[in-house]
């Protein structure tokens, strides 16, 4: 059975997808319009999952988020082994694509049209919502999706802090892996099938939001001809 994991799979990326989002375009405004102390050792910090193994991750997570953790001492929620902790876990690991993109698209906004929002009368957050992120749109999708691509394939992270738990905590490639360990080669077969696909539709998405809109060029009427 393919659907379960691929259902679980979705779910687990739209709840990473909403908090890369609440958590890395303003992480992307700040350091592409503000010049502060420690930039880069944030920037840095935010990219450390593209280069740490997912299991150090994983295992940074799994301190984080286990007993005698603030999230379990303060707040009592025992989230390790669920498919939350899995999500959290792809947020993580996906960000730094979403913050890298969104970055260099909010960089790419020409300052000048935002000071002529504001002497227009509009307020900062009217020129961020008005100007700076129209403009930016394409380079934020592309990165958006790239940054889901990456959720949805995440493994090490993912087994480190929610399990592989059948009908649970089972995402795609986690019932890959499974399938394998298991010789049951027709259901991996199908499994890899699903994901190349989800995975080749993500970058060709990816691809046409970087490609920049031509204009469009007004044909000739029978008059003008």
């Amino acid at each position: 059975m393919i659907w379960q994991p691929l259902l679980l799979s979705l779910q687990v990326t739209a709840v990473a997808v909403a908090l890369m989002v609440v958590g890395g375009l303003p992480l992307a405004l700040l350091l592409a319009r503000r010049r502060f102390r420690g930039a880069t050792g944030v920037e840095a910090l935010v990219n450390l999952p593209l280069v740490l193994p997912p299991t150090v991750v994983g295992y940074y997570l799994l301190m984080a988020l286990g007993r005698g953790s603030p999230v379990v001492e303060w707040f009592g929620w025992r989230i390790l082994f669920t498919w939350g902790a899995a999500a959290i876990a792809s947020a993580i690991v996906g960000l730094p694509l979403l913050v890298q993109s969104a970055r260099a698209a909010i960089a790419g906004v020409d300052p000048a049209l935002e000071d002529a929002a504001r002497t227009l009368g509009s307020s900062e957050l009217e020129v961020l919502w008005r100007v700076t992120l129209p403009l930016a749109r394409r380079g934020i999708l592309a990165g958006l999706v790239l940054a889901a691509a990456r959720a949805l394939g995440e493994f090490g992270a993912t087994l480190m802090v929610a399990g592989n738990i059948p009908g649970r905590t089972q995402t795609l490639p986690l019932a890959i892996y499974d399938a394998v360990q298991n010789r049951d080669y027709a259901r991996a077969n199908g499994l890899v099938l699903l994901t190349t696909a989800l995975a080749f539709l993500s970058l060709w998405a990816v691809r046409r939001f970087e490609q920049p809109r031509r204009p469009r060029t007004a044909h000739p009427t029978t008059e003008e001809a």
